[in-house]
């Protein structure tokens, strides 16, 4: 049986394989298999991990586990939330209000103290500054909220993209995110300036040059990178 065939049920609480139910059971939750395949299932007694055979290799059990990435996954039990490896052992000594997913060789997690901040695989630290939020790294760069509220991105060093500072900001794709000013969304560069001078109510990423949005007035509308939108 290739495990990567393996998916999960509509209801999330069972598996399948070519359409059959795996492992002759339902459980009161399931993620899917990833990693060298290990999938988390919650039962009456937690969360615990098991193997493409339906055996339990981790068995925690945990009150929360959200399964593999990068070689780690993040659980929760009584002392707090951290990453385990695929052999089961914690990642690393610290404890946190909550973890995130590895992307891209770094996770953002939240301290007891509320403080956001990346860390590396063995647990470290990325860099020294923290935020009032920081999400995942794509494309070698991740958004985070400064401490008095405004956004910007980072490098996969921790480094500043750009010296200015934005209302909001979204992830950046093929080198374009999303950012918003007192006037509204609009799609900035890499080096954080705009690529057009019209704004947005609403704005989704670039899709293959255009994006989904919405104009001051509510017209949804169609964005492209040459400036003006048409309206849908």
């Amino acid at each position: 049986m290739n495990w990567k065939e393996i998916t999960v049920s509509p209801d999330w609480t069972h598996f399948l394989y070519r359409g059959q139910v795996l492992f002759g059971r339902k459980f009161k939750s399931v993620l899917k298999f990833k990693g060298i395949g290990l999938a988390p299932v919650e039962d009456a007694q937690g969360w615990h991990i098991i193997d493409p055979e339906g055996s339990t290799v981790i068995p925690g059990p945990f009150r929360a586990a959200w399964g593999f990435y990068e070689g780690r996954c993040a659980v929760e039990d009584a002392g707090g939330c951290y990453h385990i490896s695929e052999t089961g052992q914690p990642a690393y000594a610290e404890r946190y209000a909550w973890c995130g997913n590895f992307q891209e060789g770094a996770c953002p997690v939240r301290d007891l103290a509320g403080h956001y901040f990346h860390i590396r695989p063995d647990g470290s630290r990325l860099y020294v500054q923290h935020y009032r939020y920081c999400g995942d790294f794509k494309d070698g760069f991740a958004c985070v909220m400064l401490p008095h509220g405004r956004f910007k991105h980072i490098d996969a060093q921790g480094n500043y993209c750009y010296a200015a500072e934005f209302h909001d900001a979204g992830v950046y794709h093929k080198g374009i995110a999303t950012a918003r000013d007192e006037q509204g969304w609009f799609h900035i560069s890499l080096t954080g300036e705009p690529l057009y001078p019209e704004r947005y109510a609403m704005l989704e990423p670039l899709y293959n040059g255009a994006a989904f949005g919405a104009g001051p007035d509510g017209q949804k509308r169609i964005c492209t990178l040459q400036g003006g939108s048409q309206a849908l």
